[in-house]
């Protein structure tokens, strides 16, 4: 009868219900700047930045090569003359080796200035002589003629492996020189110039002694490596 009374005053006598709370759970997009994480909004900012950058030097490269298409430099030797090329015994090497080079740039639209050509002859891998080239520019589609000149004497000190390759291509009368290039040369496309390259081109020759009138072989046009 108690409890049907208590129903009725709308009393309750049990145990006291805790107040309900409220939760409030922040957007996901804002969690970097909203706990204060400053080094991550910077690191995504850089990151953006970097990806743009990347993108717009790549455009760039591609509006470049859509409209000059560059193409690589092509080097020859079309003619060498060896007219002295003897070592006495002590070890110095008597050389006299003209050259006859083409330089051919097969660009439509890109200039080429050879601020410095420096021309070194090798024989087992020792340089034996150096010519510098006289600067020049080169136009569109153009081929240039460049004519080292190596005379002279040097020191050159050859193992027993290489003194036998200069006694059997003595008997031959055909020498492996290598003449190498060292450039020093700017690009203009239109009135804009770039800075300067330095590429290295390097010729494996197979030149035959042309002594007393009397020729070892013909020389072979040669196509050189270019190196940038």
């Amino acid at each position: 009868m108690a409890d049907a009374k208590a129903h009725l005053n709308g009393a309750y006598y049990g145990p006291s219900v805790p107040p309900q709370r409220s939760y409030h759970r922040p957007g996901r997009g804002g969690d970097c700047c909203c706990l204060g994480c400053c080094g991550c909004c910077i690191l995504n900012l850089v990151l953006k930045l970097v990806i743009t950058a990347a993108v717009l030097v790549g455009l760039a490269i591609l509006v470049f090569w859509l409209i000059f298409r560059p193409n690589k430099v092509k080097f020859h030797v079309v003619d060498a003359s060896l007219t002295r090329f003897n070592q006495d015994s002590n070890n110095t090497l008597y050389y006299n080796l003209d050259l006859n080079m083409t330089i051919r740039n097969p660009n439509k639209r890109i200039g080429i200035y050879y601020d410095r050509i420096e021309a070194r002859a090798y024989y087992e891998d020792q340089r034996f002589a150096t010519d510098l080239v006289d600067p020049f520019y080169q136009g569109h589609k153009k081929t240039n003629t460049i004519n080292p000149v190596f005379q002279g004497q040097s020191l050159v000190m050859l193992g027993s492996e290489e003194a036998s390759q200069f006694s059997s291509e003595k008997s031959t009368g055909i020498y492996s020189i290598d003449v190498k290039l060292y450039l020093r040369i700017r690009f203009k496309f239109g009135a804009f110039k770039t800075g300067k390259f330095k590429p290295k081109i390097k010729c494996d020759l197979k030149v035959p002694l042309n002594s007393n009138g009397t020729s070892s072989g013909s020389f072979q046009t040669t196509r050189c490596d270019v190196d940038f």
